[in-house]
């Protein structure tokens, strides 16, 4: 049978495969196959790796030997042809299919090893370790609108296998706002939807390690093979590669192996893929394949979630304004929070301290710079119309309603007496002169001076601006 004849015949198998398999599963598996050759009843095919053959078999093997044996007759005899190097056709090999599918054949090495540093050197491929911690949980992790849409892709992501709109999942953000427990979170809620899925993490440092490793013990096929085996790879604080390009090279070639076979990747980084240095253009272009999103830093919402969450999680019972004081003085990020809290703990437990905010300030001074919050017009407006219990759009009106007027002119004292504007600034926003300004300010100084409640409102509002 000559050249085009076999691959006429292959082209049947496919399309029975195409018949009795979803569109997923064949493009997946069985589009990226070649026939190349045909002879003395051997099936050659073209595939992109062992680990390829192996899940081939493992998937479809009575699929796979009773279409073949239907096309091309009951003699039928199937070689897998591919290279051990991505891409490197001296490292090509062809092995014959009971030989090239090591699951098959039950032959598969248990050699058990602790060393999680060199995770391919465990033998051929069984279980694996994850390298996950289980504390890191979507359950754990506290959600708000500065972090909502990586969330919700996250989980999409671990809830959907079928989800391959978001991959690879490129995760940016300074340090400390969850990005590692995020792509933890994804991994860990797919191996509890599927035990049987190879899902790995593994800090960009770490690769390097295990990839000088490799270099240097002559390892290099055995690691790539390793990688070009999972199914969901989790890489930690990818901009790590940055300037070593013998290990970006090779991580480009397991990245595209992964993403060809449809498995999902999941990256992280402190900064988004354009503003890389260090690293070469083609692996930045693949990083913006899928859906780059950012992890921004914790508003204060999520700060106050962090705190309460983790001081239950402790057993600490924490006064509200306590964790009030914190949330809006440690701003940074989810690690500040958490170290604070770790902090009180061994106050409170330790030296039999009451957790206090003059403890929690004390606290906070030895870890991070106490945020003085900026006193602005439009902050000194909200606080008086709340206190006031009326609409902070009043004040910007015409209403000379008594309760009202008492109000603007508070505004106007305050903002004369706690910030940098000129009266005709402060008047100008309140659509005033600048005279209106300056008799207001008489007319509170003049209450102050005689009004006994009007002083405790007065010292109250300023309280609520500190």
């Amino acid at each position: 049978m000559s050249a085009k004849q076999h691959i006429s015949q292959w082209d049947k198998c496919l399309e029975i495969f195409k018949d009795n398999l979803s569109a997923e599963q064949y493009n997946a598996w069985f589009a990226p196959i070649v026939a190349v050759d045909y002879t003395d009843d051997k099936l050659t095919l073209n595939v992109p790796s062992e680990f390829f053959v192996e899940q081939i078999e493992e998937r479809f093997y009575k699929l796979l030997k009773f279409t073949l044996k239907r096309v091309f007759g009951n003699d039928v005899k199937l070689f897998y042809n591919y290279n051990i190097v991505k891409d490197d056709q001296t490292s090509g090999i062809t092995v014959k299919e009971d030989a090239g599918s090591l699951l098959i054949n039950n032959k598969v090495k248990q050699q058990q090893s602790s060393n999680t540093s060199n995770p391919f050197d465990t033998g051929e491929y069984t279980d694996i370790d994850p390298q996950l911690n289980p504390r890191y949980t979507f359950e754990n992790y506290c959600g708000s609108m500065s972090n909502k849409l990586a969330v919700s892709i996250g989980q999409a992501i671990a809830t959907d296998p079928n989800c391959k709109t978001f991959n690879p999942l490129f995760v940016f953000g300074s340090t400390g706002v969850g990005k590692t427990h995020l792509i933890q979170a994804i991994g860990i809620r797919i191996k509890e939807q599927n035990p049987r899925t190879r899902v790995l993490y593994v800090t960009a440092r770490l690769f390097e390690n295990q990839y000088t490793t490799a270099v240097r013990t002559n390892k290099v096929p055995d690691f790539i093979n390793f990688y070009q085996s999972i199914d969901v790879l989790l890489i930690d604080d990818i901009q790590e590669l940055a300037g070593k390009p013998d290990t970006q090279n090779t991580f480009y070639h397991i990245f595209n192996q992964l993403h060809n076979q449809g498995k999902q990747l999941v990256l992280s980084s402190d900064c988004r893929p354009v503003d890389m240095d260090g690293m070469v253009p083609r692996l930045i272009s693949r990083f913006k394949w899928g859906m780059t999103v950012e992890l921004e830093k914790p508003d204060y919402e999520l700060r106050r979630e962090v705190l309460a969450m983790k001081a239950a999680q402790d057993g600490l019972d924490i006064a509200d304004d306590v964790l009030d004081f914190i949330a809006q003085n440690v701003t940074e990020s989810i690690r500040d929070l958490e170290g604070i809290i770790v902090s009180l703990l061994a106050h409170a437990t330790m030296l039999n301290q009451d957790i206090t905010v003059d403890l929690a300030k004390a606290v906070i001074s030895n870890s991070v710079r106490i945020n003085k919050p900026q006193i602005t017009f439009e902050l000194i407006a909200e606080r008086v119309a709340s206190f006031y219990n009326i609409d902070t759009t009043d004040l910007y009106g015409k209403s000379r309603k008594r309760e009202i007027s008492d109000a603007r002119q508070l505004l106007m004292y305050f903002a004369k007496n706690q910030t940098q504007l000129s009266s005709t600034n402060i008047g100008s926003r309140l659509s005033r002169t600048h005279a209106t300004v300056l008799h207001a300010c008489k007319q509170i100084e003049q209450r102050l001076s005689v009004e006994k409640k009007f002083q405790e409102e007065v010292h109250a509002i300023e309280e609520t601006l500190k």
